[in-house]
């Protein structure tokens, strides 16, 4: 899960607590404002009872209390908050709508009063305990805002480090600021220039290398043909035969390292024949094809037809019998081969220039150079030794 989508539920449980408290906040403060103000208008009116044959007395206490007269028509009580009934009358107190106003009704024998109110600091408190709320949520959303733009500038920053992983070394992180992130980014800025720049010299060497080692090596070859000596002869063209497969596979391997991948799609029976196509094979009753699952695959042709042509030439040459199995099922290759197990752990196959001893037949560069094709793929080659057989799987599961 993304660091933007972490803050983003971070910020609505924030959220929904908050609405959650300062309703809880809202709902106890009202109740305990209206239970003051109910308290200290019912002495009003319990005042007004008792001297309600004294009108001058209570027209004092409704001008000193600011009550304002109103009619029976004026009045829509929602909620009741108190009411008592009286020898010879009753009081109530009405909450009017959604009004911070109070309806006291005072009746006495023929006299009746209803007196309407509004308490000033209710309506304050609320409307105060409201603001700080809202501010609090506002806030809350500024403070989520402001962090998410301050990690925007992360997902530029991991796409160019994709794509320079995946062999852009063209990819450059363009953030300029002066926090953490600018410094990231600035570093990593300098760090693909310094690699560009020795991945680029190390190319232009192998380049100038391989043309200088083709040129005697080709040399050579012609002056062989010179000699009369047969034994010698074939020596000499075995000599550079070798020396020509070993600056083909170094500068193969060392392109591995800079070489952008051209993905695209197409099934493994694609794959097979061109691996087979790009091996010279005098006898095909050697091979033994089977094509139980032709799935897609996507990645490299070029790069993974290298792959499984290296596979198919050791499994040919260290057979101890033929036909070897070439196996495609299950959204996975195998190549299969008769021969003596593996003496130590494959791991120690995939490393350049290694191989068993007592098979001294090319350089070692063979599986090494499958490792780092399927590394770049993101796959894995497996192994395992079966009935006497060798058996190579590629899984592109």
């Amino acid at each position: 899960m993304s660091i933007t989508k972490k803050i983003s539920i971070l910020f609505i449980i924030s959220l929904i607590l908050m609405s959650i408290i300062g309703y809880w906040i809202d709902s106890i403060n009202s109740q305990r404002i209206d239970s003051l103000i109910k308290d200290k208008y019912l002495k009003i009116a319990n005042e007004i009872y008792q001297n309600i044959d004294n009108t001058s007395l209570v027209n004092q206490i409704i001008k000193e209390y600011k009550l304002k007269p109103i009619t029976k028509n004026q009045t829509k009580e929602e909620k009741i908050l108190y009411s008592e009934a009286h020898t010879f009358g009753s009081i109530s107190i009405f909450h009017k709508g959604f009004d911070d106003e109070l309806i006291l009704h005072i009746k006495y024998l023929e006299d009746e009063y209803i007196l309407k109110t509004q308490d000033e600091k209710n309506l304050n408190e609320k409307f105060t305990l409201n603001i700080l709320v809202f501010l609090d949520v506002f806030v809350l959303l500024l403070i989520f805002l402001y962090i998410i733009k301050l990690l925007s500038p992360l997902k530029k920053i991991t796409k160019e480090i994709e794509s320079f992983s995946k062999g852009d070394l063209s990819a450059r992180i363009k953030i300029k600021s002066n926090d953490e992130i600018g410094i990231l980014a600035n570093t990593f800025n300098k760090m693909a220039n310094n690699l560009e720049e020795l991945i680029k010299t190390r190319e232009a060497l192998l380049r100038d290398i391989g043309h200088e080692l083709r040129t005697p090596i080709a040399k050579g070859k012609f002056a062989i043909e010179k000699i009369d000596d047969f034994s010698q002869k074939e020596l000499l063209k075995k000599i550079f035969s070798d020396l020509e497969i070993l600056t083909n596979e170094l500068i193969e391997l060392e392109k591995l390292n800079s070489s952008k991948l051209d993905i695209t799609r197409f099934s493994a029976e694609t794959l097979i024949l061109e691996a087979l196509d790009k091996l010279y094979i005098n006898d095909e009753k050697k091979i033994n094809l089977i094509i139980e699952d032709d799935f897609k695959i996507e990645g490299d042709l070029n790069y993974l037809c290298i792959t499984l042509k290296n596979l198919i030439d050791n499994a040919l040459k260290y057979a101890t019998s033929f036909p070897i199995i070439i196996k495609a099922k299950n959204q996975t290759i195998l190549v299969e081969n008769k021969g003596e197990k593996l003496s130590k752990e494959l791991a120690y196959y995939l490393k350049p220039f290694t191989q068993e001893l007592a098979q001294r037949n090319g350089f070692g560069l063979g599986l090494s150079i499958v490792d780092k094709i399927l590394n770049r793929h993101f796959l894995k080659l497996e192994y395992e030794y079966k009935n006497k057989s060798n058996i190579f799987k590629i899984n592109f599961k």
